[in-house]
């Protein structure tokens, strides 16, 4: 008597094939979401500004130093002091582009937490 073959089970390829495609497709999305600035923009500098920056803005060097109408401030909290109430609802802030931009979110999160209500980075288009 002869012994029967046994029948190997082939490994079900298409279930494989749908969480590969799947991956793919979460990949392009996610990559995809945040688009790079465009190589062309130019962020503001301070130290080169044709107008002169708003009389209510704190403006940061890329240093990190803060000068508030002309006058240098230590903290944050300082240029909601000076402003007083106009700060408390709208603060705006006008970065030297080489600032580390974990040092902006820094500052504005200060701002946030002493108790302003609305963080603006003005830019070079803002002040023309």
């Amino acid at each position: 008597m002869r012994r029967k073959k046994q029948k190997t089970e082939r490994e079900p390829t298409i279930a494989l094939i749908n969480i590969v495609f799947l991956m793919l497709v979460f990949f392009l999305v996610a990559g995809t979401v945040a688009r790079p600035l465009d190589p062309s923009l130019n962020l503001v500098h301070t130290a080169d500004l044709e107008g002169a920056a708003p009389a209510d803005a704190l403006v940061i060097d890329a240093d990190g130093s803060m000068t508030v109408r002309g006058q240098a401030i230590a903290a944050p909290e300082e240029f909601l002091e000076v402003l007083g109430e106009e700060a408390m609802t709208l603060a705006r802030l006008v970065p030297d582009r080489d600032l580390p931009a974990a040092k902006l979110v820094d500052i504005g999160r200060a701002l946030r937490a002493a108790g302003a209500e609305k963080v603006m980075i003005v830019t070079e288009r803002g002040l023309e």
